[in-house]
């Protein structure tokens, strides 16, 4: 272990390193490489794969015995929003359920990155993670974003990168009880949202590949364009501020995540791109999604699944199956892997192990599992490419982040562990709030023990 891990983070991304040796799996879907390099440059990754040269100068890291993977790329999260369940007493940020606002809401000022969660899940392979609200009082949830997982107080990696909403059981819930309702709010949403683009043509700029929010939502005190004169209807049912953060949703410049789990729901899903279709639809969730797996992958819309969910545990997943990712990708669909409404604040790790049974349903007669590399990719490029990010996130391609991870085996094995974490390139302490109680209590002697324990 000495000779693999530093003594300290090393404390600048200009620092030039080799790990040597090890496994190496891209995260691209390509099958592992035995006796690879990985070279890590400012924090980008330079080469990755067999007969690479280690630079001049380079620190050398020896993982023979070990695998070195891109760190693993949460498709579906509310990490960092959230630390224990202790009922709607502040402890978490995840939904705003007595406020007005829903489409507008922007979950980046709320992730906490020294939240226990997040040390955890970093202490297990996890280096960036999708990050949405809960739907509280709407449909719209709000607007999502791309974290990274290192131990700084700088975790947002894009911002209001998507709009997040539900449909399904629990979009029907907060419009009133059906999903009719909720269809008809949400067109009702997107028609206020063109009122204000008519009348404010300069919403659609952007700055830096980001969708801006229109000026009212940044400082009401600079609006020009939403003021008096902005001819919204008089009937309207979302604030200014979410209507005005459905624009750039309308105008496709916003990822619009949809959850749906029911089959049914899910070809409505697909019926909003042709009514719109310059909405950038993904999915979430999709249970039921192997039932129209062909209409999923002829409209060309990528599902960021739930892995596992094998038992009907609502009537919207009445035909789940945890061959469900495997349809999907047999037929042709795009399909990451996500938590949705599982552990989703905290046990993002689980990830890798539901990576490795689908691999394990490939050896089961009558299942449709994912190959290795294929799974390995649902869990690190598939997120990054879904929402665009794959030319930053999500493999061991020349020119992304240099978020690495060194494993003690097969990482898609649960016995396996993280030996070292990168991100950015620097590497990321791995204690916790548990290791630290531990190492703190393992040797305690019998003297300040409490009574109870020393009978």
């Amino acid at each position: 272990m000495a000779a693999l891990l530093f003594a300290t983070a090393l404390p600048a991304a200009a620092q030039t390193i080799a790990i040597t040796g090890g496994t190496v799996a891209l995260g691209d879907g390509s099958d592992p490489i035995p006796g690879g390099t990985v070279i890590i440059r400012n924090g980008r990754i330079t080469a990755a794969g067999t007969h690479v040269s280690v630079p001049p100068g380079a620190q050398v890291i020896d993982a023979r015995g070990k695998w070195v993977t891109p760190g693993i790329v949460a498709g579906f999260s509310r990490i960092g929003l959230s630390e224990i369940d202790l009922g709607d007493d502040g402890v978490t940020d995840d939904k705003a359920s007595g406020g007005p606002f829903g489409a507008a809401i922007d979950v980046a000022p709320a992730v906490n990155p020294a939240s226990s969660t997040i040390a955890v899940n970093r202490a297990d392979g996890v280096t960036r993670a999708v990050v949405a609200p809960n739907a509280a009082k709407s449909i719209f949830a709000g607007q999502g974003a791309v974290i990274d997982l290192g131990a700084d107080m700088e975790p947002i990696t894009h911002a209001r990168l998507f709009q997040f909403v539900e449909f399904g059981e629990t979009g029907a819930d907060t419009a009133g009880g059906s999903r009719a309702s909720a269809y008809v709010l949400f067109r009702n949403a997107l028609k206020e949202a063109s009122e204000l683009r008519r009348y404010a043509p300069s919403i659609s700029s952007t700055r830096g590949g980001e969708s801006r929010l229109p000026p009212e939502v940044r400082n009401p005190n600079e609006s020009r364009e939403y003021g008096p004169d902005a001819r919204r209807s008089e009937d309207v049912m979302l604030t200014r501020f979410d209507a005005a953060a459905l624009v750039p949703v309308l105008q496709g410049r916003q990822y619009l995540v949809i959850h749906a789990e029911r089959a049914r729901d899910i070809l409505n899903v697909l019926d909003l791109k042709r009514t719109y279709p310059s909405l950038k639809l993904v999915l979430v969730g999709a249970s039921e999604g192997w039932l129209v797996s062909d209409k999923i992958a002829a409209a060309r819309i990528p599902v960021i699944a739930s892995a596992v969910n094998d038992l009907p545990a609502t009537f919207e997943q009445l035909a789940a199956t945890q061959s469900n990712v495997g349809r999907m990708r047999d037929a042709g669909v795009h399909v990451a892997i996500g938590m949705i409404d599982d552990n989703d604040t905290r046990y993002l790790f689980n990830e890798r192990q539901y990576a490795g049974n689908l691999v394990a349903l490939t050896d089961v007669p009558g299942a449709s599992g994912v190959r290795w590399g294929e799974a390995l990719a649902m869990i690190t490029s598939r997120p990054a490419e879904v929402l665009g990010l794959d030319r930053e996130i999500g493999s061991l391609a020349p020119g992304r982040r240099a978020d690495v991870v060194i494993w003690s085996g097969d990482p898609l094995q649960v016995t396996s562990n993280a030996d070292a974490v990168f991100i950015d390139g620097v590497q990321q302490p791995l204690d916790t709030r548990q290791t630290k109680l531990r190492e703190r209590y393992k040797d305690l002697s019998r003297d300040v023990l409490p009574e109870a324990y020393q009978r």
